[in-house]
């Protein structure tokens, strides 16, 4: 079998450098909402993590694998993958020849965005390995430039039809969306990440938004996919991933991004990302140029 995507499709891109053990991950320039990464394993990546974004990737080369949903899958090149905010997983290469994929990590809102025009909610795909050479075309056309800067304006096509992609997978129909709190979810995000380094009580966002917590619980996940809490916990967490990609010392991470020590940090990052901080900076470090490559920044610098 044929493991590995038509080459022409990335015809003269920077390609990954890959250090001695063969693993590294190569980060896009940023776009709001919006990360992009090539990365290569071998092995067994990523333990059991979720993320509060979907994961919409094509492997490239080798079996991805991993386990979704309760089921072991298998991801083959040019075949999509599908993964749902707050949905548990793991990754790695599925055969001794190791893997190369590329990933679109997109915030729900921007989805949302959308479909909000038709009235509908987020769409779930339940197979999270599609082969829809269509779909793929599409992300590969954000996928497969990642030295280039996304343009607003083809974002705007992109979503539009990443959201046309999903739904036609999903299984049920989308469920009506009813009346989201827009003004108020938005309110309560911007000041969550205005504060992300310390942290924020119920009492604060009732402030901001005017909302009761309940309320506002409701709502804001409903436009943002995942909770104020955990939502508050990612940011942090994506300015530690950050700065320690940058090269700082992970303890010094810690106290800059409110976590109480070392220890902290370490047990929420692997449960975010299915490693330690240690193990990204190792990935993140690139040694054709002997500096290191964390993911984009993004609305406040810090996705």
């Amino acid at each position: 079998m044929n493991q590995d995507l038509h080459p022409k499709v990335f015809e003269g891109l920077e390609r990954l450098c890959a250090g001695p053990s063969g693993n590294a991950i190569l980060a896009a320039p940023a776009f709001p909402g919006i990360e992009r990464i090539e990365a290569q394993f071998s092995g067994n990546a990523f333990e059991p993590h979720r993320h509060d974004t979907y994961a919409l990737g094509v492997t490239l080369k080798g079996v991805q694998t991993f386990r979704y949903r309760g089921e072991r899958r298998f991801s083959l090149p040019g075949q999509v993958i599908v993964l749902h905010p707050d949905e548990e997983h793991d990754g790695g290469a599925g055969t001794e020849d190791g893997l190369q994929y590329r990933m679109l990590y997109l915030e729900p809102s921007l989805l949302l965005e959308y479909l909000k025009a038709d009235g509908v909610g987020l769409p779930f795909v339940e197979e999270p390995v599609i082969a829809d050479p269509a779909l793929a075309g599409v992300l590969l056309a954000a996928l497969g430039e990642l030295d280039r800067e996304l343009d607003a304006l083809f974002v705007d096509d992109f979503v539009s039809q990443v959201a046309g992609g999903l739904t036609r997978h999903a299984r049920l129909p989308p469920r009506p969306l009813g009346l989201v709190a827009w003004r108020q979810a938005r309110a309560a995000r911007d000041y969550l990440e205005a504060h992300a380094t310390r942290a924020v009580n119920s009492g604060e966002l009732e402030a901001v938004t005017g909302l009761d917590r309940f309320a506002l619980s409701r709502h804001f996940r409903a436009a943002f996919a995942t909770s104020p809490h955990r939502y508050l916990l990612m940011r942090r967490l994506q300015r530690a991933r950050a700065m320690i990609g940058a090269g700082e010392g992970i303890s010094e991470v810690a106290a800059a991004t409110g976590f109480a020590d070392q220890s902290h940090l370490n047990r929420h990052f692997k449960k975010a990302y299915g490693m330690t901080p240690g193990q990204w900076a190792a990935l993140a470090h690139n040694p054709k140029q002997g500096t290191r490559r964390g993911f984009p920044q993004g609305r406040n610098g810090v996705r």
